[in-house]
């Protein structure tokens, strides 16, 4: 039945294209990223900033990119599958290296927190809020021209996985390789989202001019509705202290506290790129097949699944210091993501108007979890500082259990609170 949806999928036009947009944007983010912190700590290959500076990078970076993913939100809303505002992101995407290499380099060494802040813009406008636009207006698309949009994802994290792997070995070179790298592939993205358009998305113009005119469309009264409801509140404080993890564990402290299990530190970065590709390729795959799983046993024990795989990845890095015994823990990462990601937009479209996905997916889900990054990212940076990466993961894992215990009592069932889109019986 997989076979048979993938075979379809692969006839229709509009998924090729959003595919193929998903691969270009996650590559031209992951060939950055995913060495970003240990280029902003590595003496050898970058900045060396302390955990508390790095902190302070992400947690500054959170909150520009809560801000803009408020605006991009509404935008989106508005724009229902038109693309503009995707295409000024790609703008954005191919000026990353000389952002990186002329001004923010430059200006973390000698105004930090100009330089932070400048980059909190410029990076959330890019990518870390233009990623929530990116999904949720895929999403989108995969309702209105009929594919599946878990397969349609699964194609960005082959991306980033692709991307991570080539990354290992030229960051150890140059890491202004890695930023040229991030240019180059945001330019194919511009060019995709450009000059490729399926005649499906052409026709469907009509429809958004007819679908303006009408109630369907989201209005600002019904945006701010929104926050009024509780049971929004309880998953965005759900995602605060549960999601929140994978930007401060994954991102902030993980890759440094990796790559120091190692005997040099090229070796370790270089191990690190290739085991971080491999996760993400075994991520892609779950990407397409987690929908079947959730269609079995439903959207919250997907979610609770996700949060449970969450605590025991954190807590066994806090146990554990053994670097191949580490790198099979980090592999439950791919298992995670695609159980918490895909579940938790399934929520969203099913207890909510599914009109407003893309604003809720930007409240209840990203800017739920930068909020949590903008609290937590500077206290454990420096609980890491005092205390070192172990009592860190063991205290953020407890956090973890605490939130999913929460989340299983407090979160809707999947047959309460149904404002959106049924599930498929």
């Amino acid at each position: 039945m997989n076979w048979q949806l993938t075979i379809k999928n692969l006839k229709n036009p509009s998924y090729l294209q959003s595919s193929t947009m998903m691969f270009l944007f996650f590559a031209s983010w992951g060939i950055w990223w995913s060495f970003f912190q240990l280029w902003l700590t590595s003496k050898q290959n970058g900045l060396g900033l302390s955990g508390s500076q790095v902190g302070t990078v992400f947690s500054i970076n959170s909150i520009a990119s809560l801000v803009l993913m408020f605006i991009y939100g509404t935008l989106q809303d508005q724009l229902f599958i038109k693309r503009h505002l995707l295409i000024f992101n790609a703008v954005l995407a191919t000026l990353i290296a000389p952002f990186f290499i002329f001004i923010y380099s430059p200006l973390i060494k000698t105004h930090f927190l100009l330089g932070v802040w400048l980059g909190a813009i410029f990076l959330s406008a890019a990518y870390l809020s233009a990623v929530g636009v990116l999904e949720a207006t895929t999403e989108r698309f995969s309702r209105v021209f009929g594919f599946a949009y878990g397969q349609s994802r699964a194609w960005g994290s082959f991306g980033y996985a692709l991307a991570a792997l080539i990354a290992g070995f030229i960051f150890v070179k140059d890491p202004n390789l890695n930023f040229i790298g991030g240019s180059v592939i945001g330019l194919f993205l511009l060019l995709d989202l450009l000059f490729w358009r399926p005649q499906e998305e052409r026709d469907a113009l009509k429809a958004i001019d007819e679908l303006k005119t009408d109630s369907s469309t989201p209005k600002l009264k019904d945006m701010l509705a929104l926050l009024k409801l509780p049971v929004l509140w309880q998953i965005i404080i759900f995602v605060m202290f549960s999601w929140t993890f994978y930007n401060v564990f994954d991102q902030q402290m993980f890759p440094e506290f990796y790559t120091s299990l190692f005997s040099s530190t090229t070796l370790g970065q270089q191990t690190y790129g290739t085991l971080n590709s491999i996760q993400v390729f075994v991520e892609a795959l779950m990407l397409g097949l987690v929908p079947l799983l959730m269609h079995k046993i439903g959207v919250k024990k997907t979610l609770m699944l996700g949060t449970t795989i969450m605590f025991l990845r954190i807590g066994l890095c806090g146990l554990i210091s053994d670097p191949i015994a580490i790198s099979c823990v980090k592999m439950l990462h791919s298992l995670e993501v695609p159980l918490s990601v895909l579940s938790i937009f399934r929520y969203f479209t099913l207890h909510f108007d599914t009109k407003l996905s893309a604003t809720l997916y930007m409240i209840g889900f990203q800017i739920a979890a930068q909020v949590g990054q903008v609290i937590l990212s500077t206290p454990l940076g420096i609980l890491r500082d005092s205390f070192g990466y172990s009592t860190t993961f063991k205290i953020i894992a407890l956090i973890v259990l605490v939130t999913g215990i929460y989340g299983y009592f407090i979160i809707k069932n999947d047959n309460e609170f149904v404002n959106g889109q049924p599930l498929e019986k």
